[in-house]
C-alpha cells in the first residue's frame, strides 16, 4: 500500500502527479472535445473565488464589466499585423452557420459564410472597434472596462489548467488620451495581479517586463508576473500590456483633444486565466493532494461528527450544528468562515482523506469524548495527515481566525522560501549551460543573467528549452557584459524552463 494519497510522488513523477492531484481532489476532467478540460464543482468554486476577488479589486481601481462577442470578423483581426501573425496558428475559424444532412444519416456543413469568423483567441480587435464608436473627445476618456469569457486557442499539448484549447479568463482593456495615463494604467494591473498572487494565492512572484521577443504581439510593452513551480519550472501568471497606439491606429480609435485637435488615443490590455489554478496547485500542493491557501479556500473548515449508534449520532450532530454556527459568526478575511458538516453515512477515515485531497486547511472531528470534554479534534493541511490535536470549543472558534491567517502567511513563507533558494546569478556562458543541462523533466530554479537586446534568440535557448522570463522592475545597476552578445549588458533578465 502506498505511503501517500497520489501516486506518483512529486519526486517520481511531477508531471503525473499532478495531474492525479486534479483527479484526487475532483476539480476536473477532460471532455468529449479534445483539448478541452470540464471543470468540476470544486476546481470550479476556487475559481468563483478568484473571480470575486479579483473583480473586486478591479472595480476599487476604477473598472467596469462588460462584455463582447465570441466571434470576430477575420478582417478585424488582419487590421494588425502583428497581433494576427502571433495568434494566427491557435485560431479556431468558422466558416459556415449551419448544418444539413447529407441523407446518409450524417451532417454536413452548409452556408458557407461571406467572411470566417474567429472564435474568441483574445478581444483587443473587437473591443478596438467598439472604443472607435465610444470615443469622440477627450471628455470621453479614460474608458476602463473589462470583461469575463471564454477563449480558444488551438494547443498540441494540453495539460488540464495549464494549456488548454478553451480556457476562462478575464480581459481588461483601457483606452487613455496620453501615453503616460496608459503606462500608469499598465503599471497598477501588474501590481493588482502581484497582490492577488501574493496575498490571496500565498503565491510569490516576481514583477518585470517582457524582453521583446516574449511581448504581446502587437504591444509596445509587456509586463508579468513570473512564479516558480515545485518541480523549479517558471510559471507566467498574468500579463499586463502598454499597447501604444498600434491598436489605436488599428481600430480608428481617435478623440477631440481639448485644443480641438484629432489624435489617436493609447490603449491597455492586461488578463489572468484558469491558469492560476494550475500554479496554486503546483506551488503548495503535496504528495497527499491539493493544498488551498484559506484565501481561496472553497471551505475553510470541514467538521466530521463521529459517532457509532443513532443516540450518539443525534448527540453529536447537534454539538457540531451548534459549532458550526459558532464558526461562521466569525470572520476572516472580509467575509465569515466558510463550514461543512459532512454528515454522510461513510467511515469517518474516508472523510478525512477526501479533504486532505481537496485541501480544506481545517479539519475538525467530533465524537461523544470530545463532546464530554467540551473539545474538539482539529487537523490542518499545511501538515501532515496525523498531525492533529484536541482543544476546547471555545478556544478553536475563537482562534479560528488567526489559525487561517497563520496557515495562509506560512504557505506563502515556505514558498517563497523556495522561490529565494532557487535563483541564481549567473555571468558567463559556460556557467549557463551547465546550470540549465538535463532534460525538459529537471528545472533548477530561475537563472539571473546580465542581458542586452542584441542577446535575443540565442541559439543555446532552443537547445537547454530555455526562455527570458522577465527583467525585474526591482534590480540593481548591472555591470559587464551581456553573457548571449558579449557586448555590454542593460540590464539583469530572470531565464528558465517555463510552463
Amino acid at each position: 500500500m502506498a505511503d501517500t494519497a497520489i501516486v506518483p510522488t512529486r519526486a517520481q513523477n511531477y508531471p503525473e502527479w499532478y495531474q492525479q492531484v486534479i483527479v484526487a481532489a475532483d476539480m476536473a476532467e477532460n471532455s468529449p472535445v479534445r483539448g478541452c478540460m470540464v471543470i468540476k464543482p470544486w476546481g470550479y468554486a476556487v475559481w468563483e473565488n478568484m473571480q470575486a476577488v479579483l473583480d473586486r479589486m478591479f472595480k476599487d481601481t476604477g473598472h467596469v464589466n462588460a462584455y463582447f462577442p465570441l466571434l470576430i470578423p477575420l478582417s478585424f483581426l488582419e487590421k494588425e499585423a502583428a497581433h494576427v501573425e502571433g495568434f494566427a496558428k491557435e485560431c479556431a475559424v468558422v466558416t459556415h452557420h449551419r448544418l444539413k444532412g447529407d441523407g446518409n444519416g450524417k451532417l454536413v456543413p452548409d452556408g458557407e459564410l461571406e467572411e470566417p469568423l474567429i472564435i474568441r483567441p483574445t478581444s483587443e480587435t473587437i473591443i478596438g472597434h467598439q472604443f472607435a464608436k465610444w470615443v469622440k473627445s477627450y471628455r470621453d476618456l479614460p474608458i476602463l472596462v473589462n470583461q469575463w469569457c471564454n477563449v480558444m486557442r488551438w494547443e498540441m499539448r494540453t495539460r488540464m489548467f495549464l494549456r488548454t484549447a478553451e480556457f476562462l479568463w478575464q480581459e481588461g482593456h483601457t483606452v487613455h488620451a496620453t501615453a503616460k495615463e496608459a503606462e500608469q494604467e499598465t503599471l497598477q494591473m501588474l501590481d493588482v495581479y502581484a497582490d492577488f498572487a501574493e496575498k490571496y494565492m500565498a503565491m510569490p512572484v516576481i514583477k518585470g517586463m517582457k524582453t521583446p521577443d516574449e511581448r504581446f504581439p502587437g504591444a509596445v510593452d509587456t509586463y508579468t508576473i513570473e512564479a516558480l513551480m515545485q518541480d523549479r519550472k517558471a510559471l507566467q501568471a498574468g500579463t499586463s500590456h502598454f499597447l501604444g497606439q498600434n491598436f489605436a491606429k488599428a481600430s480608428e480609435i481617435k478623440y477631440l483633444s481639448a485644443e480641438g485637435k484629432e489624435e489617436f488615443a493609447w490603449t491597455t490590455s492586461w488578463g489572468v486565466s484558469t491558469r492560476l489554478i494550475g500554479g496554486l496547485i503546483m506551488t503548495h500542493s503535496d504528495d497527499n493532494g491539493f493544498v488551498a491557501p484559506p484565501r481561496i479556500a472553497p471551505l475553510h473548515v470541514v467538521i466530521i461528527p463521529i459517532y457509532r449508534n443513532d443516540e450518539e449520532k443525534a448527540q453529536v450532530l447537534e454539538y457540531v450544528q451548534g459549532l458550526a454556527k459558532d464558526l461562521k459568526q466569525q470572520n476572516y478575511a472580509g467575509g465569515s468562515v466558510r463550514v461543512k458538516i459532512d454528515d454522510r453515512d461513510m467511515r469517518g477515515g474516508e472523510k478525512a482523506w477526501q479533504y486532505i485531497k481537496q485541501g480544506v486547511p481545517v479539519r475538525v472531528e467530533v465524537g461523544p469524548r470530545d463532546m464530554a470534554k467540551g473539545e474538539v479534534f482539529v487537523g490542518r493541511r499545511d501538515r501532515g495527515p496525523k498531525d492533529k490535536a484536541s482543544q476546547t470549543k471555545a478556544a478553536f472558534v475563537e482562534g479560528i481566525a488567526n489559525l487561517l491567517q497563520e496557515i495562509q502567511d506560512g504557505l506563502f513563507e515556505r514558498a517563497k522560501k523556495f522561490r529565494d533558494e532557487h535563483i541564481k546569478r549567473i555571468t558567463n556562458l559556460q556557467d549557463f549551460e551547465k546550470f540549465f543541462a538535463g532534460d525538459e523533466t529537471t528545472a533548477p530554479g530561475f537563472a539571473m543573467v546580465p542581458w542586452c537586446e542584441e542577446g535575443m534568440g540565442h541559439e543555446l535557448l532552443a537547445k537547454l528549452k530555455v526562455t527570458p522570463r522577465c527583467a525585474p522592475l526591482q534590480q540593481d545597476a548591472v555591470q559587464g557584459n551581456c553573457i548571449f552578445s558579449g557586448k555590454p549588458a542593460t540590464k539583469w533578465v530572470l531565464f528558465a524552463k517555463s510552463y
